[in-house]
Formats: structure tokens, sequence, C-alpha cells
């Protein structure tokens, strides 16, 4: 998971629609000067259309604020689905499926499967996706994949309270931490059950 601590402010809700700090206009108050050539940058429409965007007047330097990834995974061990109990805001003390940022270069299955073992000390191999979640006005993009166990021992390790096993009637779905692991359970037990994803209609 990623430790940084204005980051984390930034995007505190970036899996989950209803916390406000994870507004992108909210970002551009962070960044004050160009990263180029040192000017201050400005906040302005730049093409009809388009978002305000931060850009220097003095080098035309734009700084596009583009979403970050979090790459997650439905790991199932029997017919029980491994959920992690959050030891960091956000929603902390709530569960969630293991999963974390993508750091740049880093192949996203990969990525899951890293997140996986640093979570909850399970090496998986990494199967079908489940889906690809993102909401209105938030930050992050969610890659969900299923997974298999093929070595560990389940235990919370990196910024995790408690990790244990789920069955599909044992999911704690009023402690949830996040939409995007509500979402994903959802689809990944109704693929599992052979009934298709609900359509998401695209919202602008």
């Amino acid at each position: 998971m990623y430790d940084g601590a204005n980051f984390e402010r930034l995007t505190a809700a970036a899996l989950n629609p209803g916390l406000e700090n994870a507004r992108p206009m909210e970002r551009t108050k962070t960044y004050r000067y160009c990263p180029q050539c040192g000017a201050p940058l400005q906040l302005a429409n730049l093409k009809p259309g388009e978002p305000p965007r931060l850009h220097c007047g003095a080098c035309r330097f734009v700084l596009y604020l583009d979403p970050k990834i979090a790459a997650c995974a439905i790991v199932r061990v029997a017919d029980r689905i491994v959920l992690l109990k959050r030891a960091i805001p956000p929603a902390y003390g709530r569960w969630v499926i293991p999963g974390g940022f993508v750091d740049a270069g880093e192949p996203v299955p990969l990525a899951a499967a890293r997140e996986v073992w640093e979570e909850v000390r399970l090496r998986v191999a990494i199967g079908p996706l489940v889906g690809v979640y993102s909401y209105p006005r938030v930050t992050t993009v969610v890659v969900v994949y299923q997974a298999e166990v093929i070595g560990g021992r389940l235990q919370a390790a990196d910024e995790a309270l408690d990790a244990r096993l789920f069955g599909p009637e044992e999911i704690p779905w009023q402690d949830l931490a996040f939409s995007s692991t509500r979402d994903a359970l959802r689809d990944y037990l109704r693929a599992r059950a052979g009934a298709n994803p609900p359509l998401r209609p695209a919202i602008p």
C-alpha cells in the first residue's frame, strides 16, 4: 500500500465516492509550481469541453492530474473469500479485498499478486478479470482479478488488523470499506452463480 501522507489525504476517498476529498479539482490546490522551470502554475481552461488544467505560463508545460490505478484480488480458498480488516485510514477497521496502488511500470496483475502477499502473506496465481471500477469525482481506477492460492499462510500483515476467510453468506456487507469492494464481490458472486454482471450506465 502507498504510504505517502499527502497523497493519502488527496486520495482518501479514491475507492469510495461518498468521500469528498477525492474530487480532482481539490488536487489542483496542492501543486503550485512548474516541475520543469519552477514558475507558478495557473489553473485555466485550455481547450473547450475539457476541465480546467494547471499549466505554466512561462514554459507552457501542462500538468495533467491523471488517475491512479489500484490492483486488487478476490482470493478464493475452497469456497471462501479472503478479506482483511484495514489498519489505516480511510475506512479504518473495515473489511476489504487485498489490493493497493500500482507502481509506475509495474504490470497490473503482478501488482495485485504483490499486494496480496504484502497484506495477507498468500502467494497467488492471478486469474480472470472480475471488473474495472471507477466512480464520478474520484481519482482512482480499481482493477479487480480473481486469484487462486499457490502458497503462503493466511495472516494479517502490512496495514491489516485481521485477515479471515468468509463464505458468500458470511460476507460483512454492511462493514465493507469501499463501493468498489462491494461491487467487485457482487460481480464475482454473480459470475460464480452463472449470472451476467449488471450493466452500469456511463454517467458524464
